[in-house]
């Protein structure tokens, strides 16, 4: 649509005619691009049958694939608190639940854990899944937005700590090796922590909103 008028004056058209690009090294051509892959991929997999988001731009190539020992954590402030007190070990996979949209409630950010983790020097040794989120600035082997959350029940919320959990990006996978029998034997065991909720808007929120993966509407 290079007929619609711009602010300018000018016709879109006319103003991409004019346009050049003076840093190339910023804005690549399509014909050498800084990648060959995007900067986002979704991964699936048991534990994360809805899908997961991660910023594979900003992973160090080492740690595209790793395998490690799930150290869980109900909130932020755990897991703030074990990052504190140095708790954390290379090859952990840090696994922070009940703060997606419903369990928040309201989807928690978790860019400081991130951001702590870089400053502990274990940004290339250290996993970090969620179903809360990340700001556009968090580095590191962090996913997000893990589907379906753990307030509704989803595999993230029967993870135990010392599970393995496999991360393949560029296989877009996400799997806990536990088989389905002990999944399905902790899901009947499985009631989500009591969490108390002040009366207002976060209340309404959590009990009418969506999953991530449909863009954490009210229904």
């Amino acid at each position: 649509h290079r007929a619609v008028p711009t602010v300018t004056g000018d016709t879109l058209g006319q103003s991409l005619e004019r346009a050049r690009v003076r840093r190339p090294e910023v804005i690549r051509p399509v014909e050498e691009p800084l990648s060959p892959d995007g900067g986002l991929a979704v991964l699936k997999g048991n534990l994360a049958p809805e899908g997961a988001i991660i910023k594979r731009s900003a992973v160090a190539p080492r740690m595209l694939t790793h395998r490690g020992p799930a150290r869980c954590f109900d909130s932020e402030e755990e897991v703030a608190a074990a990052l504190r007190r140095r708790e954390v070990k290379p090859g952990d996979v840090l696994v922070i639940r009940y703060e997606g949209p419903r369990g928040g409630p309201g989807m928690r950010e978790l860019s400081l854990p991130a951001a702590r983790l870089i400053g502990q020097g274990l940004g290339e040794s250290v996993a970090m899944i969620t179903d809360g989120r990340y700001s556009g600035a968090t580095r590191g082997p962090c996913i997000g937005h893990l589907c379906p959350e753990a307030a509704d029940g989803g595999p993230i919320a029967l993870v135990k700590n010392g599970d393995e959990i496999e991360i393949d990006v560029p296989g877009k996978r996400l799997a806990l090796n536990v088989s389905a029998t002990e999944l399905a034997r902790r899901r009947s065991e499985w009631q989500p922590p009591a969490k108390e909720i002040p009366p207002g808007f976060l209340r309404l929120y959590a009990r009418l909103v969506g999953p991530a993966s449909e863009g954490a509407l009210l229904a």
